[in-house]
């Protein structure tokens, strides 16, 4: 049986995973490995997970004499990627460097990436994004001399860079090509709130509209041009028109994908059983109902499914059932979701949206299946654990806003 040293603290039943495969040696220190010490535990230990704190040169197993050794990818919650370290492995990963990294078993959680804008002038420097802190510190650079703000996309990136800019005191415009705001995450009565809650916060909104082209003087760009010809002036324009799932790994591998996303069961296993894959990159069933194939782009998911990817890696196979929620802040405003509520045919308004505080409740087939809350945490987290619990919260005494809903659950 291998060797593995673990140097964080792990749940239970990922520890309990672990020792049915490896011949575990947790770290009496929890402090960061450096170098040095990175390299002593690799001459006695096939393999080693690291703290959050390790931090690692390229070069770290030059002068290790057990160059099968590896460490374990880390993405910042459990593990839920593992190289194994078999003589006889069942395929090699490059990496860019030339590096070769032989494995059977692999993980795949590469995310995904916004979709580049592809009119004339996207390119123009000005032209922003927001993915990663590099983005947020580009944008943070710019802040200053920024007056006249473009957002291109109305879901969440898009509708929080511009909810900011706004109370900092830019002129806002919200440029969306549907007829209604994050409308792949919430229903019409909250979509048709938060147009309303932006506009009379001094934001222009325009929906159903496309961008034409982008102007630019000196490779800046200076404006948005719209279908009609008329011109928005821009020192700045970001877009949040969705993502791009990285799957060209998995086109190598020749796994099934469908719409660039890497087709996975309620395992996290893909078409090939020794590879898995979680989080932006994956297509998987619904967590709740496995009726449907569903991407969730959330921290919610990529966490909770890692988490499953990492037991079917370690052949503690556990189907993949949490309850998915959302969040996001704009202004003074909180929406958290949880659950899915597409294909509902019910749905319970609770509160009054006028004080900025409500939540709608979404049913299917006389069972609920999500909210969407603003401003409301109590009825956020009763309709999230009632989902958890495979509990109900009948309709009809939901409707009573002076009713608690923790008070009325229902198998």
């Amino acid at each position: 049986m291998q060797k593995l040293l673990i140097t964080r603290p792990l749940p239970e039943t990922v520890l309990t995973a672990a020792r049915a495969r490896f011949d575990v040696t947790l770290r009496d220190s929890t402090a960061p490995l450096t170098a040095a010490e990175l390299r002593a535990s690799l001459r006695d230990f096939d393999a080693v997970l690291p703290t959050l704190g390790d931090r690692f040169q390229a070069d770290v197993f030059a002068d290790t004499p057990t160059p099968r050794a590896k460490i374990l990818a880390n993405f910042g919650v459990g593990f839920n990627h593992i190289d194994t370290v078999a003589a006889r492995a069942a395929g090699i990963a490059v990496t860019n460097t030339g590096k070769e990294l032989p494995f059977d078993k692999l993980a795949i959680a590469t995310g995904a990436d916004p979709k580049p804008l592809t009119c004339e002038g996207g390119d123009l420097d000005g032209v922003l994004y927001m993915r990663g802190i590099d983005d947020a510190n580009a944008l943070k650079e710019r802040w200053g001399s920024i007056r006249n703000i473009v957002v291109i996309g109305g879901g969440f990136i898009g509708l929080e860079v511009a909810a900011v800019a706004q109370k900092y005191g830019k002129t806002v415009t919200v440029l969306h090509s549907r007829d209604r705001l994050m409308s792949r995450a919430v229903g019409p009565e909250v979509s048709e709130f938060f147009l309303e809650a932006h506009r009379k916060r001094g934001t222009t909104v325009h929906l159903n509209t496309r961008v034409n082209k982008l102007h630019g003087d000196s490779g800046k760009v200076t404006g948005v041009e719209l279908p009609d010809g008329s011109v928005i002036p821009a020192d700045a324009v970001m877009v949040g028109i969705g993502v791009s799932p990285r799957s060209e790994l998995a086109e190598q591998l020749g796994l099934t994908t469908e719409n660039g996303a890497i087709v996975v069961d309620a395992f996290a296993r893909t078409s090939d059983p020794r590879v898995v894959a979680s989080g932006d990159v994956a297509l998987l069933p619904h967590p709740l109902t496995g009726e449907r194939m569903v991407m969730l782009e959330s921290v919610q998911n990529a966490v909770d499914q890692s988490k499953v990817a990492a037991k079917s890696l370690l052949g503690a196979s556990e189907e993949y059932h949490a309850v998915p929620w959302f969040w996001s802040d704009q202004a003074d405003l909180k929406l958290q979701m949880a659950g899915l509520s597409a294909g509902y045919d019910q749905s319970v308004l609770r509160g009054n949206p006028a004080e900025d505080k409500f939540s709608v409740l979404y049913y299917k087939n006389g069972r609920i299946i999500a909210v969407d809350a603003v401003n409301d945490v109590s009825d956020y987290m009763a309709v999230r654990r009632a989902l958890t619990a495979g509990q109900t919260i009948p309709a009809d005494l939901a409707a009573d806003s002076s009713v608690a809903l923790k008070t009325i659950f229902a198998d």
